[in-house]
């Protein structure tokens, strides 16, 4: 089969033939047919110092896909062969605290399909059973590709309750335009999205947000004005990791205001802790998607009306990978899909 590879702890990738998987008595073998590019692949394909401190190389990477099922394990009973499915890219260990509690997207033991095990961007890919999301008849195999990032923003948005409140999201990347589509499909008042990119405010503004500034030449309490609030953002989602959105959310922020941060920081990051005490914030970070209940929520929202496709801009056959990498490094597209059929 074809698969794009990280052969060596360095910069690169190559597109090999190698052996099909084969799955245990739990796993499932999927036939891949769409895969979206992630942050985190262009981190891998770069070979940075988050890279080189969190990826096993020699190994297949992608983790954002959909697929077929060929294959089931000799013990998997609920699931059948054909069905359009995706993954849940975090395999748990199943026995720490955290498991057993029952908040598994918080397992200390998490391994990450493409990142510390073989992934998806290859023709077959297998995952445990107990990983595999099977698709409703609203979703299509472009679409499903991108539940796992769609997962992120999901998980972000519903964070805190968001309807009638005014939602203020750091970062116009794919996930973040996600998040603000989601606030307004349930009902957020204004929605204003921040970035220093212009292409991407662009897009935010044919997604309908209220607002979309750059706070390079617009500043977000010029954003209240425009918009006649008196009291500050409700809820702010954090998508964009830069040094300067944690504070500056802090500064626009009502009392009592919350913020969900998913952005990572590349460095360390000062904010006015007096003001997050005495104006009551609440702070949570937020890492990948609860499982499974964001699943759940991702599916209802679709079957409800929500469409995200517009935030997929770009899309390649699998073999022209390097420009369908180069598109999602430029930082002017949306999601980028890497077509495997």
């Amino acid at each position: 089969m074809r698969a794009l590879f990280k052969p060596a702890a360095a910069p690169g990738l190559e597109m090999i033939e190698c052996a099909e998987p084969n799955p245990g008595p739990n796993d499932v073998k999927i036939r891949v047919e769409k895969t979206g590019i992630c942050g985190t692949d262009l981190h891998i394909e770069s070979w940075d110092a988050w890279a080189a401190s969190a990826v096993n190389a020699p190994l297949i990477i992608g983790h954002e896909f959909s697929g077929r099922i060929v294959e089931l394990g000799s013990d998997v009973t609920s699931l059948e062969v054909g069905a359009l499915v995706s993954g849940e890219g975090h395999i748990i260990c199943g026995i720490c605290r955290n498991c057993r509690a029952g908040r598994r997207h918080m397992c200390k033991n998490t391994s990450s399909v493409g990142v510390n095990r073989n992934g998806a961007f290859a023709e077959y890919v297998v995952i445990p059973a107990s990983n595999v999301w099977v698709h409703s008849d609203a979703v299509d195999a472009e679409l499903g590709a991108i539940f796992d990032p769609f997962g992120n923003a999901v998980h972000t948005a519903l964070t805190f309750p968001v309807a009638g409140e005014d939602v203020l999201i750091t970062g116009a990347g794919p996930i973040g335009l996600m998040a603000a589509k989601v606030a307004r499909h349930v009902g957020a008042r204004y929605v204003v999205v921040s970035d220093i990119n212009e292409s991407r405010l662009t897009l935010a503004r044919s997604m309908g947000v209220d607002l979309a500034i750059n706070p390079m030449t617009s500043s977000i309490a010029a954003a209240q004005k425009t918009l006649g609030m008196k009291e500050g953002f409700d809820v702010a989602l954090e998508m964009s990791g830069a040094p300067t959105a944690l504070p500056d959310i802090l500064d626009n922020l009502s009392h009592g205001g919350r913020i969900a941060v998913l952005g990572l920081p590349s460095k360390e990051i000062s904010i006015n802790w007096a003001k997050l005490v005495t104006h009551m914030i609440t702070i949570k970070g937020i890492y990948g998607r609860e499982m499974y209940e964001t699943w759940y929520a991702m599916n209802s929202l679709i079957q409800t009306g929500l469409d995200i496709r517009d935030i997929i801009t770009d899309r390649f056959p699998a073999n022209d990978w390097e420009k369908a990498f180069a598109a999602a490094r430029s930082s002017n597209s949306g999601k980028v899909i890497m077509d495997w059929s």
